[in-house]
């Protein structure tokens, strides 16, 4: 029997963690092409905080989020939450109902028309939609796919995410990376981090990893071919020639941004006449600041292609379903947080310490002794 209502953290306002409200709601309903999908767990992303921040600008001094189609698709109330994993209840008209009872996983993209190959206006379940911190959310049904494996849990399901392994594809491809280039993986310890060390390896890339040395086995066990420290810039291209033989970088998969920038570029155009292809920089986060100071005479002498990188495109989603089910790419979960401790989750995501790797899922608390309580942070 499905309820009329459900446990959700609300998003009523743009501000701090106090904007996130548990309420009871109503349970929604599925329409045509669509399935009514009971959570069993979602992966908690930094896109989260920003857009419930505001720190989506693409002007200075602006406050807004997501709104690359031309109008904010964030409004409130808003139930938040990307990367769902859970199982279909309920289906609408024009659905097979031999879909009830399926596990799978959400593409995360609210795309704007049925093109499969390019994504310009990318929004998202839990921005321009409900999305996964509820009991209950309705989804394309042509979004949810089936991840039957057995071997998987559905928290480990969620920890791989459209959000984190979407955008990771994606700025693999946009830079075109071939088997054997050498590619510098930035903030290699999150989600999308940890994502581009594993695709790197399908691809045939060599990728090496910027992080903090005390995570530094499991990165390399992970399958960066090694892990260099972040705590010291100085010296860093001095340490990457050392690691790659004298070679420069092929493409660097940046997600820090600010003075880091410019120094990731310097990885690659040491030694111009020892490439074989344009250095070529991917752009898909800023943590380390929204602004980088560059000289442009840099890129265009040295021929730096930059690519920005927002979200993915129906391809390249079909594609990391198919490995997820082939057991080609695999979770990387840190832990699981009960739906109604999303405070405390926001908190340990943003003071997160040396011991993080990987993701953490957010668990209905009707679903936590099944689906949280073997990865619990209850008491972190």
């Amino acid at each position: 029997m499905i309820p009329n209502t459900m446990k959700a953290m609300v998003l009523t306002g743009h501000g701090d963690i106090d904007k996130l409200e548990y309420q009871d709601v109503s349970v929604p309903r599925p329409g045509a092409g669509e399935v009514l999908v009971q959570v069993t767990a979602t992966a908690k992303n930094n896109t989260d905080r920003k857009a419930r921040e505001g720190l989506y600008p693409t002007k200075k001094g602006e406050m807004t989020s997501f709104q690359m189609g031309g109008k904010p698709t964030l409004v409130f109330p808003r139930i938040q939450g990307a990367d769902i994993a859970g199982r279909v209840v309920a289906v609408g008209d024009g659905v097979d109902e031999s879909r009830i009872g399926e596990r799978g996983l959400l593409d995360f993209n609210i795309y704007a028309n049925d093109r499969r190959d390019i994504n310009l206006t990318p929004d998202y379940f839990g921005h321009g939609a409900d999305g996964g911190y509820a009991e209950y959310v309705v989804l394309p049904a042509d979004q949810f796919y089936h991840i039957p494996n057995p071997e998987l849990a559905d928290a480990e399901v969620a920890s791989m995410g459209m959000c984190s392994y979407q955008t990771a594809m994606h700025m693999l491809t946009s830079a075109n990376i071939k088997a054997g280039e050498r590619v510098l993986v930035t903030g290699a310890s999150g989600g999308v981090g940890t994502a581009l060390i594993q695709l790197c390896r399908i691809m045939g890339a060599i990728p090496y990893a910027l992080s903090k040395q005390d995570k530094a086995e499991p990165l390399l066990k992970l399958g960066a071919e090694a892990v260099l420290d972040r705590s010291d810039m100085t010296t860093f291209v001095e340490r990457v020639r050392a690691e790659t033989g004298g070679k420069p970088i092929d493409a660097v998969m940046d997600l820090v941004g600010g003075e880091m920038t410019d120094v990731f570029i310097d990885t690659m155009i040491f030694d111009m006449n020892a490439r074989s292809s344009y250095p070529r920089l991917s752009i898909a986060g800023a943590s380390g600041g929204n602004i980088s100071e560059i000289l442009w005479t840099r890129i265009y002498l040295y021929q730096v292609q930059i690519f920005g990188v927002s979200h993915g495109t129906r391809e390249e989603a079909e594609q990391l379903m198919a490995w997820i089910r082939g057991g080609q790419l695999k979770p990387v979960l840190h832990g699981a947080f009960k739906l109604s401790d999303l405070h405390r989750a926001e908190h340990y995501f943003m003071n997160r310490g040396s011991n993080y790797l990987g993701k953490i899922v957010i668990v209905p608390d009707s679903q936590w002794e099944e689906h949280g309580q073997p990865w619990s942070l209850e008491s972190a």
